[in-house]
């Protein structure tokens, strides 16, 4: 009698052991789970919160002078963004534009809501003829503007 709840002691301490390190595992993968999930929610938000306009006129000739393509985009979101080259993903007539510049139209500082910033893109075509269309991503906001040469 004293043999069966030896091993039964025996038996029941080694199954709160595997139990307790069950449990650990199980916080450490929720509590990263946790955080990954916050993160995401931040990342959303942000896009969300996003939101760009070209303003610039398409009928008219200071788009596209000298091989240089200008557009003026305004901030109509309520997120403050970078008013500086890498924050912006262009596409010209489908050619990721690599070389372009961004500058606040009235000033330095950050891209506030409501503010205008001047993009000048040297286009990935060393010329451009016809009908070109531009695409502009922020944040995964997307707005393309089509304009003729």
């Amino acid at each position: 009698m004293a043999s069966v709840s030896a091993s039964h002691l025996i038996l029941f301490i080694a199954s709160m052991m595997i139990a307790a390190s069950v449990a650990g595992v199980f916080t450490d993968s929720i509590g990263q789970l946790s955080g990954a999930i916050s993160e995401q929610g931040f990342d959303v938000s942000s896009e969300v919160r996003t939101d760009v306009e070209i303003i610039s006129d398409s009928g008219s000739d200071a788009v596209y002078q000298n091989g240089n393509i200008t557009l003026y985009v305004k901030n109509t979101g309520t997120e403050r963004l970078a008013a500086e080259s890498g924050q912006l993903d262009i596409f010209v007539n489908g050619q990721f534009a690599t070389a372009y510049e961004v500058t606040r139209a009235d000033g330095d500082g950050a891209w506030q809501p409501g503010t205008v910033v001047r993009v000048d893109i040297d286009p990935p075509q060393s010329s451009l003829s016809g009908d070109v269309r531009v695409q502009l991503t922020v944040n995964g906001d997307e707005e393309v503007f089509n304009f003729r040469v």
